[in-house]
């Protein structure tokens, strides 16, 4: 994970967690709120490890209990090894697999959640968190009437705060933030839609997203 990519993933926490308007925020409550984030991810990493161990123990005492459990095995004297078994319903095991994938996701998470920590202590990260967050606070006004402008209709106020947030950081970095790859953030705040929310807001962040790519080069071709 990359440290610009950690800290558009810990900006998005950060805004999720704000109660006041933005611009009444200092940096250093910005440094706190990162701080406490941070704690909260690792902790939350750390139960979704105990917890994937627990799901992959039980999976393998259904398997050593439907082993011994079998007819073949309950005949054999009870110090004798258990005979290897056919394999349950196809079902049951397909379910079972589903089971295991997801435990495996759960650690993927909490890998990346490890990784992203790690990666913010090098001060790289929260400095980039920072500055997004600055950005927003300073430019908030212009970046909220462009996506009401390209929403299609839909009160900024009605739309999922999750896709509010990234969709600001994003266009933070697009209009405000120099050298930074235009596919970069868009494909980022793509993976930020599809891990923190719905179905349906990939393509609408994308679709706003786009617009603001082409406003921007419009208002650049007008400044050459």
């Amino acid at each position: 994970m990359q440290a610009r990519r950690a800290a558009r993933e810990l900006t998005l926490i950060l805004f999720s967690q704000f109660d006041k308007k933005i611009t009444q925020y200092t940096q250093t409550e910005f440094e706190d709120i990162i701080l406490k984030s941070v704690r909260t991810l690792t902790n939350n990493a750390a139960d979704e490890l105990k917890t994937s161990a627990g799901a992959i123990l039980a999976m393998k005492e259904y398997v050593d209990n439907y082993e011994a459990d079998s007819p073949v095995n309950l005949k054999r004297p009870i110090q004798a090894n258990n005979i290897p078994v056919a394999l349950p319903m196809t079902s049951d095991l397909r379910g079972r697999l589903d089971e295991l994938l997801g435990i495996c996701e759960k650690v993927v998470l909490a890998l990346e959640i490890a990784e992203m920590t790690a990666l913010e202590h090098t001060g790289e990260v929260k400095n980039y968190v920072i500055q997004l967050a600055n950005t927003y606070k300073e430019n908030g006004q212009e970046i909220d009437s462009l996506i009401q402008k390209f929403a299609h209709g839909w009160d900024i106020d009605r739309l999922v705060k999750i896709d509010k947030d990234i969709l600001r950081i994003a266009i933070s970095e697009l209009l405000f933030v120099e050298g930074v790859p235009v596919k970069v953030v868009i494909d980022e705040a793509l993976e930020l839609a599809k891990k923190y929310s719905t179905d349906d807001s990939s393509s609408f962040i994308n679709g706003i997203l786009g617009k603001v790519v082409e406003e921007k080069k419009a208002r650049d071709k007008e400044k050459a």
